[in-house]
């Protein structure tokens, strides 16, 4: 089940780093839904390795393959199975890693879980497979596009230079016209040197990246354990390297009184709204009709160019070479699946909502 994520709207994911392919299975998808296939690839041509000198050089053109529920461009309601096929793997790059644990990879731990792993990038741990969580979060923006909610993401930090500039505050059209996927030009260029930098002594450096949900109606999500802010926690923190997430004020909340921090609350013709957003658009679990905002930290990548400790899997102390082709800094290429788990997370509680409401 930890391949699945999903009530209503269920996506399974499948595919290794260095096997056929990676992709997706979505069961839930509503039927007529017009499955746009430029902008489907357009999606994980944003994700896709080799854009800039400061991501992996790994070359994957990431053409996908409807292989079941499509239907002269629409779903029919039935699974919608999503392949994308690898086409650039150099499995010898990692023939040194075969015995040897890596620093900070999942190696050891699934090698102690199943008794065996695939080493070869990392198998089903590696990044790879997110390319089929971007090709569904492409199919559930446009069906939540038809009821006027967006999902934006942009990156706000690398390593300590941080944009202080509130999402409100910025043009979020302007996120692709970078390669760190930075919507203040300025902060972008600094940003890029520095994992230029980082790229150049082979190291690695980590960030954040910012998601903004609009266009979200109120009542979403379940008050206990099905909260909404609970589930986008879940999706978040399953993307690799990701070690935090918060929604709204977050931890700088904790600097704040209450009497500051509570978000007063007005009606504005025939809407109730509140004057401030603390709470990131969702309270009690259930989201308030503001926009959802929240913060996603990427560690750095495990992956450095350098020679590291460790030991064998007969516990001999071994030296673990850097190889391989790797990203310096995640966030860049990590934007638009931050936008495709926020977009599958709302599409499955928009739609358990409707359901309900056919229910009552």
């Amino acid at each position: 089940m930890s391949n699945t994520l999903g009530n209503i709207f269920k996506i399974t994911s499948f595919g290794e780093s260095h096997g056929t392919g990676v992709g997706v299975i979505i069961d839930g998808c509503p039927a007529g839904i017009k499955l746009d296939e430029t902008y489907i690839q357009a999606e994980l041509d944003r994700r896709k390795p080799g854009q800039s000198r400061i991501t992996t050089q790994r070359k994957e053109a990431d053409g996908f393959e409807f292989f079941s529920g499509v239907f002269e461009g629409k779903s029919t309601g039935a699974p919608i199975a999503i392949l994308i096929k690898n086409q650039d793997q150099k499995s010898k790059d990692y023939d040194h890693i075969k015995d040897v644990y890596r620093p900070s990879h999942a190696d050891f731990t699934y090698q102690e879980k199943y008794g065996i792993r695939d080493y070869r990038g990392g198998g089903r741990s590696s990044a790879r497979i997110t390319a089929g969580w971007v090709a569904a979060g492409a199919v559930a923006k446009l069906i939540l596009d038809q009821v006027g909610m967006k999902c934006q993401a942009y990156v706000s930090q690398v390593g300590e230079l941080k944009l202080e500039k509130t999402y409100t505050e910025l043009d979020l059209s302007k996120t692709d016209t970078n390669d760190v996927r930075c919507p203040d030009s300025e902060m972008a260029q600094k940003m890029f040197d520095l994992i230029d930098q980082v790229r150049k002594e082979r190291d690695t450096v980590g960030g954040v990246v910012t998601g903004v949900i609009s266009g979200v109606p109120v009542g979403l999500g379940e008050p206990l354990f099905d909260k909404l802010n609970a589930a986008l926690g879940h999706a978040m923190l399953s993307i690799n390297a990701v070690k935090g997430f918060e929604l709204g004020s977050g931890f700088e909340g904790v600097k704040m009184r209450g009497s500051a921090h509570n978000d007063p609350i007005e009606k504005k013709g025939n809407e109730i709204r509140t004057m401030s957003n603390h709470s990131g658009g969702v309270q009690g679990g259930i989201t308030n009709g503001e926009d959802i905002y929240f913060n996603v930290a990427f560690k750095p990548v495990a992956t450095i160019m350098q020679d590291q400790q460790s030991i064998d899997k007969d516990g001999n102390a071994a030296t673990v070479q850097g190889k391989g082709r790797h990203d310096p800094c995640v966030v860049p290429r990590a934007v638009p699946i931050v936008e495709a788990m926020s977009a599958l997370v709302m599409v499955d509680f928009y739609l358990l909502a409707q359901t309900n409401k056919l229910r009552g």
